[in-house]
């Protein structure tokens, strides 16, 4: 394993937007909690401030993650796939992660053609 000691969020490779899909992870459980945008000052913020900060495409913003909820996604790693196209931020998730209110996002399945709701809302 080699260290880089410098990384910069331009050598990420971003789509026509300037964006770069980032997949939050649970750093215990390894439950997949949600995908969102960043785009290289997102990167850059989160990577700062260790609190997850995505880029908001309907309201063309920076998001810091449990900002207004409080449900902070709290950064453990940083992680960049082999394209350097995808990221993977594992976090200390404080609340649920979805704006639904659940843990996930991904509470739904297609199981057998039908749609099955794997969890409900918290609280």
């Amino acid at each position: 394993m080699s260290l880089n000691t410098t990384f910069d969020p331009s050598s990420l490779t971003y789509n026509a937007a300037g964006l770069i899909p980032a997949i939050a992870q649970d750093e215990g459980s390894g439950e997949v909690l949600m995908m969102a945008w960043m785009n290289a000052e997102a990167v850059a913020r989160t990577l700062e401030t260790r609190r997850v900060t995505y880029w908001s495409r309907s309201r063309q913003a920076f998001w810091v993650k449990g900002e207004s909820s409080g449900h902070v996604q709290e950064l453990v790693d940083f992680r960049v796939d082999c394209d350097r196209d995808c990221l993977l931020v594992l976090v200390r998730q404080t609340g649920p992660a979805c704006h639904t209110n659940r843990r996930s996002c991904f509470y739904t399945a297609v199981r057998d053609g039908g749609e099955v709701e794997l969890m409900i809302p918290e609280g």
